[in-house]
């Protein structure tokens, strides 16, 4: 039996139950949102999420679906729209971050990476726009979360790089194909947190490879994403929240630099 739609702004953050996407359902269920947080493995961790917040007056309804899966993505939508009404928001934040080389990259894992990290973000914001009269004016906003990497090249995870560096490019592509009805924005955040092989130690240096040198908050991302969700005017722009990592040109990923070019000049600023 389907719900009668929320009052409330419904938004869908992919990859919600840890990292980022946890500190994203957080942001939008303290503005007011109605957050549908979806995970594919990370079910302990997402009914974790789902348990603080309901502590705290702001619940969110979980959702799983292998992201991999076009037949799954379009039976996850069709629940959230029968249940929820259409979604005024799309958070894409969920992706694969796998090694490899323009060398040696592994077809399988290639295509993996590909239909996550960028098909499965199109696909889900052009059945988000499906929702909404065709002659409907902003009347749903999917935000792509990109990374930094996409400003400043290197050829480390590569196959992970080309699949954001095509999603940054379908921006203003998408934004175009959807518009009236719906806006498309990115997020280019910089370095956040540990990262795959990475280690504390290096993950302290590394952090502070930008123009602040410091840290970069999840926060200030969440809270990049919220504000493009409720500006109107916004779309077919990327906006970088890093730190200014991107203007910190290195020949290879920070990871596997930072200890022998990095860390004698990375004093941080008080």
């Amino acid at each position: 039996m389907s719900q009668l739609p929320s009052a409330r702004p419904t938004v869908l953050v992919t990859g919600g139950a840890r990292r980022l996407g946890a500190v994203l359902c957080q942001t939008f269920a303290q503005a007011g949102w109605e957050v549908l947080c979806h995970y594919q493995y990370s079910v302990e961790a997402a009914l974790e999420l789902q348990q603080q917040l309901a502590v705290v007056g702001t619940p969110i309804t979980l959702y799983q679906a292998d992201l991999a899966d076009a037949d799954e993505r379009q039976a996850m939508m069709q629940a959230i729209a029968q249940a929820h009404g259409p979604l005024r928001a799309l958070v894409n934040n969920a992706s694969l971050f796998d090694a490899d080389g323009g060398d040696d990259f592994p077809l399988p894992q290639a295509r993996e990476q590909l239909e996550v990290n960028l098909l499965a973000p199109l696909d889900l914001a052009r059945q988000m726009a499906a929702m909404h009269p065709a002659d409907a004016v902003d009347a749903c906003v999917a935000i792509h979360v990109l990374d930094q990497k996409v400003y400043n090249l290197n050829p480390d995870y590569f196959s992970y790089s080309i699949s954001k560096l095509a999603l940054e490019r379908a921006v203003e592509l998408q934004a175009q194909a959807l518009a009236p009805r719906a806006r498309i924005c990115g997020v280019a955040p910089g370095l956040m947190l540990v990262s795959g092989p990475q280690s504390a130690t290096n993950f302290a240096a590394a952090s502070r490879a930008n123009l602040l040198r410091r840290p970069l908050d999840p926060i200030h991302v969440a809270q990049s994403c919220l504000f493009l969700a409720s500006n109107p005017a916004i779309t077919g722009t990327t906006l970088c929240v890093d730190n200014g990592q991107h203007l910190v040109p290195l020949p290879r990923d920070i990871m596997f630099v930072v200890d022998e070019l990095l860390q004698p000049h990375l004093t941080p600023i008080p």
